[in-house]
């Protein structure tokens, strides 16, 4: 289950709530389409971009590749089947890609990883099959034998043909193994195995695996350093809590890590491998704290941090290096943007770098590091035009136990900061998720729409350290239903929303909290919209996928218990005579995650109920519609639900 939920909403142009003129409103499928090209990654020589590209029906994927400077065309076109994508890319040589293959099946907006890797030259010959099952590709028999789950973990600091590649046995499902990958001859060399499933590997610039870390099966942080030939389970610090190594400091023995002391907040350090020396290089009470975005080239050196809450802002560890210069200087050039460096050509001459923020879905451009000639790639979403967008407002409010919160506030554009109709929009997850300040098509759509959009990054939301994480455990229908009933009470209390014209709408875990806060609520809220919803607690251990796996099973017994009262008074659907508003059930009748047998149990409690309800199904969709034209149909049913309920007409 997770987080950003459905991609996009609908609308009714003739209703009230729409302030508006119909000219001015944007339409629906602006919001329903798919982005077109996503995941670029730059070649070691600077010459190509790759990318996933996305037909507009929402079933065909594929990659593509693009010579820099003519964007008008890819050089190399790759169909894959329906619903499949290019999970992960990367470049193992500035002539040969790799690609690990996914599905668009499990959580929504996501895409599943098949475990299967391939590999092609920049001109779309010489297609291989590196690892997996199907047995495609012209050497497939040399690995017959190949039955389980690989993925890509990175690449030499210095392109040589090889990448890193970790796969999982199905005969041996308790074993990480790390491979180096010939991407042109298929030969794998071991560099590294430790019997633990679904283990990070840390590489340093030699290609030694130095640290590996992750979650085990039964939900504890683990952290290994190799010595010699062998592992060295680190011990468990509640003062570092989820130590994270991140990379070799290049010329020294020293480590980055990130860590949250005593599970709060977080620190970026740079320490010895024993923990000694160490040096606090950023840290922040409330979030965690990461580099992402902000590495120089090789050698690879993080040149700045930023916190995971809030609007995000480098921190740079030495204002006066060149590279901190040239990242100042992009942020000036794009005021109001984040800017995030993507990834330089192994010359450090090319610098492909993101521009984003919060009405801005995303450019990608290219500079060229020597002369600083800026020139663009391409929009993430070409028909969105920031200008139009509303803005995004990270603050922060008590919840009536006194814990400090964050929540974003989407304000609709042009009209006053007061007395607006609301929606309350919580996300999936819903543990280690949470929403952010960047982009959110279901936020910008409601919004423009003339809807205030309340998004609340809740107890057992991610971004704020491991402590924060397990204080939603076992706490599904209570502590993180009034921190959300508490956002709404600060929201009203602010003078932001009309307390007479309250909505609440959720996908995944968003689902579930959108019926159980009304059920916890009476009389806050005027409607409810649940979306691929959870709504039977019990039920997760007999339906759905995530009873599947040791970890899944783990991970239910710890954030929702196996007391079947306490289950049952929790569930949305054994509670439906408590629901007093209209409610609106939209599902995708072949998901997995939350299965469509969910739907049904809501259905058949509201009916028993004699609770009024409306529906949305489609066949052959999953935890998420894909489909443009019922994305559509989704956001037009949901503004339509909405202005009916809580829109001017509705006063």
């Amino acid at each position: 289950m997770r987080h950003h939920v459905v991609r996009p909403m609908l609308a009714v142009l003739c209703l009230a709530s729409t302030a508006a003129t119909a000219a001015d409103v944007i339409p629906v499928s602006d919001f329903a389409r798919r982005p077109p090209l996503t995941a670029p990654s730059l070649s070691p020589d600077g010459h190509y971009v790759s990318m996933a590209y996305h037909d507009p029906d929402g079933k065909n994927h594929g990659l593509a590749i693009y010579r820099v400077g003519d964007m008008s065309k890819p050089v190399t076109l790759i169909k894959m089947p329906p619903y499949e994508l290019p999970a992960d890319m990367v470049w193992a040589s500035s002539t040969r890609l790799v690609v690990a293959r996914g599905k668009i099946d499990g959580s929504i907006g996501q895409a599943r990883y098949t475990g299967e890797i391939m590999a092609i030259d920049v001109d779309g010959k010489n297609p291989d099959y590196l690892y997996g099952f199907e047995g495609y590709g012209k050497r497939a028999s040399t690995r017959a034998l190949d039955r389980g789950w690989g993925k890509i973990e990175g690449t030499p600091v210095q392109s040589n043909g090889h990448f890193y590649m970790r796969a999982i046995d199905w005969n041996a499902q308790d074993k990480s193994t790390l491979y180096d990958v010939d991407a042109k001859t298929s030969a794998r060399r071991l560099m590294a195995d430790i019997g633990y499933r679904d283990m990070n590997f840390m590489i340093d610039p030699q290609g030694n695996a130095r640290y590996a870390y992750g979650t085990s099966d039964d939900m504890k942080w683990l952290v290994f350093r190799r010595d010699g030939n062998g592992w060295t389970k680190l011990a468990s610090d509640k003062e570092k809590q989820t130590f994270t190594p991140i990379a070799k400091v290049p010329g020294s023995e020293h480590i980055y890590a990130s860590f949250s002391p005593n599970g709060t907040g977080g620190e970026f350090v740079e320490q010895d491998d024993d923990g000694g020396n160490l040096k606090v290089i950023t840290r922040d009470d409330f979030s965690e704290v990461t580099s992402n975005g902000l590495w120089t080239p090789a050698p690879l050196r993080p040149f700045g941090t930023v916190s995971e809450t809030g609007i995000p802002k480098a921190t740079y560890i030495d204002p006066q290096a060149p590279i901190a210069k040239l990242h100042m200087a992009l942020s000036q050039k794009f005021p109001g943007n984040f800017v995030s460096f993507e990834g330089f050509s192994e010359d450090g001459g090319q610098l492909m770098f993101k521009v984003a923020s919060d009405r801005e879905p995303g450019r990608y451009m290219l500079i060229d590091t020597k002369t600083y000639k800026v020139s663009k790639l391409f929009d993430a979403v070409p028909w969105i035009d920031p200008a139009k967008m509303s803005e995004r407002r990270p603050l922060r409010f008590k919840a009536s136990d006194g814990t400090e919160l964050e929540a974003i506030l989407t304000f609709p554009k042009g009209k006053p900061e007061s007395g607006l109709p609301m929606v309350l929009f919580p996300h999936g997850g819903p543990h280690g998720v949470s929403d952010d300040w960047f982009y959110d098509e279901q936020s910008q759509f409601l919004a423009s729409r003339g809807y205030l959009v309340l998004q609340v990054n809740y107890r057992g939301s991610g971004g704020r350290g491991q402590a924060f994480v397990q204080s939603g455990y076992l706490k599904w229908g209570t502590r993180i239903q009034e921190d959300l009933i508490d956002a709404v009470k600060w929201a009203i209390a602010e003078h932001y929303a009309d307390a007479n014209r309250v909505c609440v709408f959720g996908a995944s875990f968003g689902g579930y909290s959108a019926l159980m806060s009304t059920i916890r609520a009476p009389g806050m809220f005027k409607c409810a919209v649940g979306y691929d919803g959870i709504y039977d607690l019990d039920m997760m251990y007999n339906k759905g996928d995530i009873k599947d796996h040791e970890y899944g099973r783990n991970y239910l017994t710890t954030v929702i218990g196996r007391d079947e009262a306490d289950l049952a008074a929790n569930s949305p659907a054994r509670l439906a005579d408590k629901i007093t508003v209209p409610v609106f059930l939209v599902h995708g009748e072949d998901d997995q995650r939350a299965p469509f047998a969910q739907f049904k149990a809501m259905r058949a409690a509201l009916d028993a109920a004699h609770k009024p309800y409306e529906t949305l199904t489609k066949p052959d969709e999953r935890h998420g519609f894909v489909k443009p034209e019922n994305i559509e149909e989704l956001l037009t049913r949901l503004q339509a639900f909405l202005d009916k309920n809580i829109g001017d007409a509705a006063r």
